[in-house]
């Protein structure tokens, strides 16, 4: 019994963690030049597009505006940039089958006790997508995505948005641009 509890514990972290993780992507129109975006605004139409709570957009966009300002734009009403967003959502049921495992006995038929039954997880995974478009031309420059579970709790729905979010903008600027 005690060499089974390291093995939960190491599976129950190895779990949570995996549940917090973000896969995150990104593309760019590679005749861009990201050295002239210096100013933003939000693309309210669309933004309006995006099929999500009305709270969940504000928790998105003010998640965006932190870390846009903290790459040194600057939000205005005449910017070079433009920032909108799109989101998708998937049902992910996972069973997992316990017999044989639990807390029961071994009998002469097999395993008995509480080692019976199947478990089902249901969690929902949504995908955040930042595009970046240029605001004289209206061409997109920069997509980014990010791929995560999603909080159910509110009080952590902030937290998770700005954790998404951060990851995504990692990306930006562009690798190559960077280090220029």
């Amino acid at each position: 019994m005690k060499k089974l509890k390291p093995f939960l514990l190491l599976a129950v972290v190895a779990l949570l963690s995996a549940c917090s993780s973000v896969r995150v992507a990104s593309d760019y129109d590679q005749s861009a030049d990201f050295t002239n975006y210096k100013t933003f605004a939000f693309f309210k139409p669309g933004i309006d597009k995006a099929e999500i709570s009305d709270l969940d957009k504000k928790r998105i966009l003010r998640a965006i505006e932190t870390e846009m300002l903290a790459k040194g734009f600057v939000k205005s009403d005449n910017p070079s940039m433009l920032v909108s967003i799109f989101t998708t959502a998937q049902e992910r049921v996972d069973v997992y089958n316990n017999y044989g495992w639990g807390w029961g006995a071994w009998g002469p038929w097999g395993p008995w006790g509480g080692g019976f039954g199947n478990t089902v997880s249901r969690t929902t995974e949504g995908t955040l997508y930042i595009d970046l478009i240029d605001a004289t031309k209206k061409e997109l420059v920069w997509q980014g995505q990010g791929t995560g579970y999603l909080a159910r709790n509110v009080e952590r729905k902030q937290e998770r948005i700005n954790e998404i979010v951060g990851e995504i903008m990692q990306e930006y600027p562009p690798k190559q641009m960077a280090s220029n």
